[in-house]
């Protein structure tokens, strides 16, 4: 569960900002995604290989 602690004095808009960027850092919304369907596990393993040549790829041009 994702929750800040808001002060009194505090803006609403900073609040909910920090709030925004600590939900995105958890990962909530990605574990959400990656729940609503089922993926078969030979297509997750084909997204992982092509996932790392993109890496591989980057770090060489780097």
């Amino acid at each position: 569960m994702v929750g800040i602690l808001v002060s009194e004095n505090e803006n609403i808009d900073k609040a909910l900002k920090r709030f925004k960027k600590k939900y995105e850092r958890s990962g909530v919304l990605k574990e959400f995604k990656k729940r609503t369907f089922y993926t078969k596990p030979s297509i997750e393993k084909r997204m992982e290989r092509i996932k790392a040549q993109r890496r591989a790829s980057r770090n060489r041009n780097n």
